[in-house]
Protein backbone atom coordinates (compact mmCIF):
# COMPACT_ATOMS: atom_id res chain seq x y z
CA UNK A 1 0.00 0.00 0.00
CA UNK A 2 0.56 3.78 -0.42
CA UNK A 3 0.37 5.15 2.87
CA UNK A 4 0.45 8.97 3.24
CA UNK A 5 1.42 10.61 6.88
CA UNK A 6 -0.31 14.44 7.48
CA UNK A 7 1.95 14.55 10.93
CA UNK A 8 5.41 13.34 11.92
CA UNK A 9 5.55 10.38 14.05
CA UNK A 10 8.01 8.47 15.52
CA UNK A 11 9.89 7.04 13.58
CA UNK A 12 9.32 3.20 14.27
CA UNK A 13 6.07 3.97 12.80
CA UNK A 14 6.93 4.39 9.07
CA UNK A 15 10.44 1.87 9.83
CA UNK A 16 7.70 -1.02 10.37
CA UNK A 17 5.69 -0.03 7.53
CA UNK A 18 8.02 0.28 5.51
CA UNK A 19 9.85 -2.71 6.62
CA UNK A 20 6.57 -4.54 5.78
CA UNK A 21 6.68 -3.46 1.87
CA UNK A 22 4.73 -0.39 2.36
CA UNK A 23 5.23 2.94 1.01
CA UNK A 24 4.63 6.33 2.87
CA UNK A 25 4.72 9.56 1.75
CA UNK A 26 5.60 12.06 4.58
CA UNK A 27 3.28 15.67 3.71
CA UNK A 28 3.59 16.96 6.86
CA UNK A 29 3.56 20.33 5.58
CA UNK A 30 0.46 20.28 2.91
CA UNK A 31 -2.67 21.43 3.30
CA UNK A 32 -5.73 18.90 3.37
CA UNK A 33 -6.13 20.36 -0.76
CA UNK A 34 -2.59 19.81 -0.86
CA UNK A 35 -2.75 16.18 0.07
CA UNK A 36 -6.82 15.49 -1.91
CA UNK A 37 -5.02 16.95 -5.40
CA UNK A 38 -3.41 13.66 -4.81
CA UNK A 39 -5.66 11.53 -3.17
CA UNK A 40 -5.71 8.92 -5.89
CA UNK A 41 -1.98 8.10 -5.15
CA UNK A 42 -2.51 6.45 -1.47
CA UNK A 43 -4.26 4.16 0.15
CA UNK A 44 -3.93 5.32 3.50
CA UNK A 45 -3.98 8.25 6.10
CA UNK A 46 -2.12 8.39 8.87
CA UNK A 47 -3.00 11.88 11.29
CA UNK A 48 -2.18 12.94 14.25
CA UNK A 49 -4.74 16.15 15.45
CA UNK A 50 -3.61 18.57 12.46
CA UNK A 51 -7.01 18.94 10.42
CA UNK A 52 -10.64 17.45 10.42
CA UNK A 53 -11.11 14.35 8.20
CA UNK A 54 -14.71 15.12 7.64
CA UNK A 55 -17.59 13.96 4.80
CA UNK A 56 -16.38 16.43 1.96
CA UNK A 57 -12.60 14.95 2.32
CA UNK A 58 -14.00 11.49 2.57
CA UNK A 59 -16.15 11.99 -1.04
CA UNK A 60 -13.02 13.11 -2.73
CA UNK A 61 -10.79 10.28 -1.87
CA UNK A 62 -12.75 7.14 -3.05
CA UNK A 63 -9.54 4.78 -3.04
CA UNK A 64 -8.83 5.54 0.96
CA UNK A 65 -8.64 1.93 2.79
CA UNK A 66 -7.68 3.37 6.47
CA UNK A 67 -7.30 6.27 8.66
CA UNK A 68 -4.95 5.91 11.14
CA UNK A 69 -4.89 8.20 14.27
CA UNK A 70 -1.69 7.91 16.49
CA UNK A 71 -3.78 9.50 19.64
CA UNK A 72 -6.67 8.19 21.73
CA UNK A 73 -9.81 9.21 20.10
CA UNK A 74 -11.30 9.25 16.21
CA UNK A 75 -13.17 12.72 17.17
CA UNK A 76 -11.59 14.55 14.17
CA UNK A 77 -12.71 12.27 11.55
CA UNK A 78 -16.09 11.90 10.68
CA UNK A 79 -16.94 8.68 11.93
CA UNK A 80 -19.95 7.16 10.92
CA UNK A 81 -19.49 8.34 6.99
CA UNK A 82 -15.93 6.31 6.77
CA UNK A 83 -17.41 3.45 8.21
CA UNK A 84 -20.26 3.93 5.93
CA UNK A 85 -17.51 4.21 3.23
CA UNK A 86 -16.35 1.21 4.38
CA UNK A 87 -12.91 2.99 5.50
CA UNK A 88 -10.95 1.42 8.26
CA UNK A 89 -10.35 3.13 11.09
CA UNK A 90 -7.70 2.26 13.77
CA UNK A 91 -6.56 4.59 16.85
CA UNK A 92 -4.01 3.93 19.84
CA UNK A 93 -5.27 4.71 23.48
CA UNK A 94 -3.70 1.95 24.43
CA UNK A 95 -0.59 3.55 23.54
CA UNK A 96 -1.03 6.10 26.23
CA UNK A 97 -2.80 5.45 28.54
CA UNK A 98 -0.17 4.76 31.02
CA UNK A 99 0.82 8.36 30.63
CA UNK A 100 -2.33 9.44 31.59
CA UNK A 101 -2.42 7.53 34.00
CA UNK A 102 0.74 8.88 35.34
CA UNK A 103 -0.18 12.37 35.11
CA UNK A 104 -3.50 12.33 36.73
CA UNK A 105 -2.49 11.04 39.64
CA UNK A 106 0.65 13.34 39.71
CA UNK A 107 -2.30 16.17 39.30
CA UNK A 108 -4.12 15.05 42.09
CA UNK A 109 -1.07 14.62 44.33
CA UNK A 110 0.00 18.38 43.65
CA UNK A 111 -3.19 19.61 44.04
CA UNK A 112 -4.18 17.87 47.63
CA UNK A 113 -0.08 18.92 48.89
CA UNK A 114 -0.83 22.67 47.24
CA UNK A 115 2.95 21.74 45.44
CA UNK A 116 3.13 24.27 42.73
CA UNK A 117 1.68 27.07 44.95
CA UNK A 118 4.28 25.85 47.66
CA UNK A 119 6.97 25.96 45.14
CA UNK A 120 6.32 29.28 43.90
CA UNK A 121 6.21 31.16 47.40
CA UNK A 122 9.53 29.88 48.32
CA UNK A 123 11.68 30.44 45.47
CA UNK A 124 9.96 34.71 46.63
CA UNK A 125 11.01 34.14 49.79
CA UNK A 126 8.23 33.06 51.79
CA UNK A 127 7.75 30.29 54.07
CA UNK A 128 4.23 30.02 55.02
CA UNK A 129 3.50 26.54 56.41
CA UNK A 130 0.14 26.83 57.29
CA UNK A 131 -1.13 28.43 54.05
CA UNK A 132 0.31 25.04 52.93
CA UNK A 133 -1.23 22.38 54.93
CA UNK A 134 -2.18 19.13 53.19
CA UNK A 135 -5.09 17.06 52.17
CA UNK A 136 -4.24 13.25 52.48
CA UNK A 137 -5.65 11.07 49.92
CA UNK A 138 -6.07 8.28 52.15
CA UNK A 139 -9.82 7.40 52.77
CA UNK A 140 -11.05 9.37 50.31
CA UNK A 141 -13.39 8.13 47.45
CA UNK A 142 -12.25 8.61 43.69
CA UNK A 143 -14.98 8.60 41.16
CA UNK A 144 -13.74 8.07 37.28
CA UNK A 145 -16.02 8.82 34.64
CA UNK A 146 -15.36 6.69 31.54
CA UNK A 147 -13.95 3.40 32.39
CA UNK A 148 -12.13 2.60 29.40
CA UNK A 149 -8.08 2.33 28.29
CA UNK A 150 -7.51 5.81 30.57
CA UNK A 151 -9.80 5.14 33.57
CA UNK A 152 -8.28 1.67 33.85
CA UNK A 153 -4.97 3.14 34.05
CA UNK A 154 -5.32 5.82 36.26
CA UNK A 155 -7.47 3.10 38.36
CA UNK A 156 -4.59 1.24 38.74
CA UNK A 157 -1.95 3.21 39.55
CA UNK A 158 -4.49 4.33 42.79
CA UNK A 159 -3.94 1.05 44.15
CA UNK A 160 -0.94 1.89 46.15
CA UNK A 161 -3.25 3.99 48.67
CA UNK A 162 -5.69 3.90 50.62
CA UNK A 163 -8.46 4.96 48.53
CA UNK A 164 -11.77 3.11 47.28
CA UNK A 165 -12.19 3.46 43.54
CA UNK A 166 -15.75 3.71 41.72
CA UNK A 167 -16.54 4.31 38.60
CA UNK A 168 -19.72 5.52 36.07
CA UNK A 169 -19.70 4.08 32.42
CA UNK A 170 -22.38 4.33 29.76
CA UNK A 171 -21.71 0.74 29.45
CA UNK A 172 -22.63 -2.01 31.83
CA UNK A 173 -19.94 -4.49 32.92
CA UNK A 174 -16.94 -2.39 32.67
CA UNK A 175 -15.67 -2.63 36.46
CA UNK A 176 -13.12 -4.57 37.76
CA UNK A 177 -10.80 -5.27 40.74
CA UNK A 178 -9.03 -1.88 40.83
CA UNK A 179 -12.96 -0.40 40.19
CA UNK A 180 -16.23 -0.92 41.64
CA UNK A 181 -18.76 0.34 38.80
CA UNK A 182 -21.90 2.22 40.39
CA UNK A 183 -25.11 3.89 38.91
CA UNK A 184 -24.47 7.47 38.35
CA UNK A 185 -26.60 8.68 41.50
CA UNK A 186 -24.57 6.43 43.67
CA UNK A 187 -21.35 8.20 42.48
CA UNK A 188 -22.58 11.45 42.88
CA UNK A 189 -23.36 10.38 46.55
CA UNK A 190 -19.66 8.71 47.64
CA UNK A 191 -17.00 10.90 45.57
CA UNK A 192 -14.68 13.00 46.81
CA UNK A 193 -12.58 12.74 43.56
CA UNK A 194 -14.16 13.29 39.97
CA UNK A 195 -11.36 12.22 37.43
CA UNK A 196 -12.98 12.39 33.66
CA UNK A 197 -11.70 9.77 31.10
CA UNK A 198 -14.39 10.19 28.43
CA UNK A 199 -14.14 10.62 25.06
CA UNK A 200 -15.57 14.07 23.17
CA UNK A 201 -19.03 13.26 21.66
CA UNK A 202 -22.33 15.05 21.75
CA UNK A 203 -23.33 12.97 25.42
CA UNK A 204 -20.12 14.47 26.72
CA UNK A 205 -19.64 17.86 25.15
CA UNK A 206 -20.62 20.31 28.20
CA UNK A 207 -21.26 17.79 30.70
CA UNK A 208 -19.78 18.82 33.91
CA UNK A 209 -22.15 22.39 34.06
CA UNK A 210 -24.16 23.54 36.82
CA UNK A 211 -25.96 21.17 36.88
CA UNK A 212 -23.79 18.30 37.24
CA UNK A 213 -21.69 19.90 39.58
CA UNK A 214 -24.48 21.04 42.31
CA UNK A 215 -26.22 17.10 41.99
CA UNK A 216 -22.81 15.98 43.88
CA UNK A 217 -23.82 15.17 47.94
CA UNK A 218 -20.41 16.74 48.73
CA UNK A 219 -17.77 18.92 47.58
CA UNK A 220 -14.98 17.30 45.43
CA UNK A 221 -11.83 17.75 43.40
CA UNK A 222 -12.39 17.71 39.36
CA UNK A 223 -9.39 16.17 37.26
CA UNK A 224 -9.58 16.80 33.33
CA UNK A 225 -7.07 15.16 31.29
CA UNK A 226 -9.95 13.73 28.60
CA UNK A 227 -11.37 16.53 26.63
CA UNK A 228 -11.76 20.06 27.28
CA UNK A 229 -15.19 20.94 25.95
CA UNK A 230 -16.56 18.79 28.47
CA UNK A 231 -16.55 21.28 30.98
CA UNK A 232 -17.79 24.50 30.95
CA UNK A 233 -15.34 27.01 32.41
CA UNK A 234 -17.95 29.63 33.30
CA UNK A 235 -19.79 27.18 35.75
CA UNK A 236 -16.68 25.42 36.47
CA UNK A 237 -15.31 28.84 37.68
CA UNK A 238 -18.47 29.52 39.60
CA UNK A 239 -17.66 26.67 41.54
CA UNK A 240 -14.44 26.90 42.74
CA UNK A 241 -15.22 30.37 44.07
CA UNK A 242 -18.43 28.56 45.77
CA UNK A 243 -16.19 25.77 46.83
CA UNK A 244 -18.57 23.47 45.90
CA UNK A 245 -15.19 22.10 43.70
CA UNK A 246 -12.15 22.26 45.83
CA UNK A 247 -9.89 22.16 43.32
CA UNK A 248 -9.18 21.10 39.93
CA UNK A 249 -6.24 19.46 37.55
CA UNK A 250 -6.96 21.05 33.98
CA UNK A 251 -4.70 19.20 30.81
CA UNK A 252 -7.35 20.57 28.51
CA UNK A 253 -9.40 23.51 28.51
CA UNK A 254 -12.66 23.85 26.65
CA UNK A 255 -11.23 26.83 24.38
CA UNK A 256 -8.24 24.51 22.92
CA UNK A 257 -8.41 24.41 19.06
CA UNK A 258 -9.20 21.22 17.46
CA UNK A 259 -5.39 20.54 16.71
CA UNK A 260 -4.75 20.70 20.79
CA UNK A 261 -1.29 22.46 19.37
CA UNK A 262 -2.98 26.27 20.32
CA UNK A 263 -4.87 27.03 23.00
CA UNK A 264 -7.40 30.23 21.22
CA UNK A 265 -9.75 29.53 18.46
CA UNK A 266 -9.60 33.53 18.07
CA UNK A 267 -9.88 36.16 19.66
CA UNK A 268 -9.27 37.71 23.19
CA UNK A 269 -9.06 35.58 26.52
CA UNK A 270 -12.78 34.75 27.31
CA UNK A 271 -13.44 36.07 30.64
CA UNK A 272 -14.31 32.98 32.47
CA UNK A 273 -10.55 31.88 31.63
CA UNK A 274 -9.43 35.07 32.44
CA UNK A 275 -10.76 34.28 35.98
CA UNK A 276 -9.67 30.48 36.10
CA UNK A 277 -6.18 31.20 35.07
CA UNK A 278 -5.76 33.34 38.76
CA UNK A 279 -7.40 30.58 40.80
CA UNK A 280 -4.60 29.16 43.34
CA UNK A 281 -6.58 25.71 43.69
CA UNK A 282 -6.43 25.19 40.08
CA UNK A 283 -3.21 23.30 38.46
CA UNK A 284 -2.91 23.65 34.72
CA UNK A 285 -0.54 21.64 32.07
CA UNK A 286 -1.12 22.09 28.03
CA UNK A 287 -2.78 19.06 26.57
CA UNK A 288 0.55 16.53 27.43
CA UNK A 289 -1.01 14.25 29.73
CA UNK A 290 -0.35 11.20 27.31
CA UNK A 291 2.65 12.92 25.79
CA UNK A 292 5.23 11.34 27.05
CA UNK A 293 9.14 9.96 25.41
CA UNK A 294 7.90 6.46 26.03
CA UNK A 295 4.36 7.31 24.73
CA UNK A 296 6.01 8.60 21.67
CA UNK A 297 6.99 5.16 21.07
CA UNK A 298 3.94 3.20 22.43
CA UNK A 299 1.32 5.38 20.14
CA UNK A 300 3.24 4.79 16.54
CA UNK A 301 4.07 0.64 17.56
CA UNK A 302 0.27 0.50 18.46
CA UNK A 303 -0.61 2.20 15.50
CA UNK A 304 1.76 0.00 13.33
CA UNK A 305 0.60 -3.31 14.77
CA UNK A 306 -2.81 -2.47 14.25
CA UNK A 307 -2.61 -1.44 10.58
CA UNK A 308 -0.49 -4.17 9.56
CA UNK A 309 -2.73 -7.15 11.44
CA UNK A 310 -5.94 -5.45 9.47
CA UNK A 311 -4.33 -6.06 6.07
CA UNK A 312 -2.55 -8.90 7.11
CA UNK A 313 -6.21 -10.20 8.16
CA UNK A 314 -8.02 -9.35 5.29
CA UNK A 315 -5.65 -10.67 2.59
CA UNK A 316 -6.23 -14.44 3.85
Amino acid sequence: MIILHADSNHPTLIQQLAAAGHENIEAYDQSPEQILENQHLYDGIVIRSRFRIDRDFLKAAPNLKFIARVGAGLESIDVDYAKERGVALFSAPEGNRNAVGEHTLGMLLSLFNKLNQADRQVREGLWYREANRGVELEGKTVGIIGYGNMGKAFARKLQGFDVKVVCYDILDGVGDEFAGQVSLEEFRRQCDVVSLHTPWTPETNRMVDKDFIAAFAKPFWLLNTARGKSVVTEDLVAALHSKKIMGAGLDVLEYEKGSFEHLFTEGEVPKALQELLVLENVLFSPHVAGWTYESHIKLADTIARKILDHFKEASR
